[in-house]
């Protein structure tokens, strides 16, 4: 299938590009399959310390927050209208918020949620660890359904720009593995359900990425508010999750890992 896109290196012009339903299945697969990255980490090396987390989960909102400044929301605009653009954004917003009301998810900064030893020394049960694991696991998978739209999204527009908008949200589920892995580990999971468990929340990034396919590719205009969902999704998971999250750990290398990730994302797009 053919369709009109609009290619983000020459702003005055259309380019027909294929639509490549293989390559948005490798591209989800590897951003989703991160997750399992988080897992392998913490069970051979242990949970990070909090400033490298801190630094890890600044430094994926940064390069989300770019991906979706300057790339996502000016596509958007040159493909639709700021009407279209605006709808999506708030969309994307909507939904994520509708996500964390209906299936919230722990967030790293809970240091329990890591702790894989001795669980019984922090006065929690192991089928209380096991039971907070399931529902991690949930909600994790709920939430990686509208970042599989936005690297659909991205397809639709350009090969590149679904491959730089994977590679955020992969660097993004690292940390999202070791939330779903450490209450399943300290529930007495062996390693290998765990690294299952990890890696089917992630691969529901495929899902979403196969709905982006079918729904972003009917038109231009439908690209367009893909787009800006996208960007809408991901500043909501950067403002709600990624920034309160790393500075509650350690402010000054989530800082840096913010603005790391910031101009390489900007070095990347421009």
């Amino acid at each position: 299938m053919i369709f009109l896109v609009y290619d983000r290196h020459q702003r005055s012009t259309l380019k027909l590009y294929s639509n490549n339903p293989l390559q948005a299945l490798i591209y989800s697969i590897l951003a989703g399959s991160s997750t399992a990255l988080g897992a392998l980490a913490l069970m051979f090396m242990g949970p990070p310390g909090k400033r490298t987390m801190a630094a890890l989960l600044g430094f994926a909102g940064g390069v989300m927050l770019a991906v979706s400044v300057f790339e996502l929301m000016p596509e958007a605009l040159e493909l639709g209208s700021m009407t279209v653009l605006v709808t999506g954004f708030l969309l994307g917003c909507l939904i994520m918020y509708l996500l964390d009301r209906l299936m919230p998810h722990a967030h790293l900064s809970d240091s329990e949620h890591l702790e894989v030893e001795n669980p019984e020394r922090l006065g929690i049960r192991r089928s209380t660890m096991l039971r907070t694991g399931y529902l991690i696991f949930i909600g994790i998978s709920m939430h990686n359904i509208p970042e599989g739209l936005a690297i659909g999204a991205g397809i639709e527009s350009s090969p590149e720009l679904g491959l730089i908008i994977a590679v955020a949200i992969g660097l993004h589920n690292i940390p999202e593995g070791l939330a779903v892995a450490g209450p399943l580990k300290a529930g007495g999971l062996s390693n290998l359900k765990v690294f299952l468990f990890t890696l089917g929340a992630g691969l529901m990034t495929v899902v979403g990425a196969a709905l982006g396919l079918l729904v972003f590719g009917i038109s231009e205009m439908f690209i367009s508010g893909g787009l800006a969902f996208a960007a809408g999704a991901m500043i909501y998971i950067v403002s709600d999750e990624l920034i309160p999250q790393s500075t509650s750990m350690h402010a000054h290398a989530a800082n840096a890992g913010l603005i790391g990730g910031l101009l390489l994302g900007f070095v990347l797009l421009v």
